[in-house]
């Protein structure tokens, strides 16, 4: 298996980013919320699911490439669908068992968001 910089150079500055947010995620809002551990196993299954969705677009994306435009593109938006697909099955378990907060869940989802939004940021910091 590849490693991570090797699939994509910027999915370690979105993976620092991802874990740099979760970690704030974790440590402020924590203090606030009745059900500590509730609120944690779904963040940090949120961020898991961020990682394994940033993971698989850059893979996706790799992908693509070996392919002409038409099948490209239509590669790329099944392995969308199924990213979007993984989300929402991920909320839905975590809505049925209740092993976890499924808002947390989804603020750790949207860590990949922010990390992305961040990520000149964490290349700068990490990596001179």
């Amino acid at each position: 298996m590849k490693k991570p910089g090797e699939i994509n150079s910027s999915l370690p500055d979105l993976f620092a980013g991802i874990l740099i947010f979760g970690a704030l995620a974790e440590i402020i809002p924590v203090w606030f919320v009745n059900d500590k551990a509730g609120y944690t196993i779904g963040l940090l299954i949120g961020i898991v699911t961020a990682m394994f969705v940033a993971w698989h677009m850059a893979w996706s994306l790799n992908r693509a490439f070996e392919f002409d435009e038409g099948t490209a593109t239509k590669r790329l938006q099944k392995n969308s669908a199924l990213r979007y697909g993984v989300q929402l099955i991920v909320l839905g378990i975590l809505i049925i068992t209740e092993a976890g907060n499924p808002l947390s869940a989804f603020l750790g989802m949207w860590s990949l968001k922010v990390a992305a939004y961040t990520a000149p940021f964490t290349h700068k910091l990490f990596r001179r």
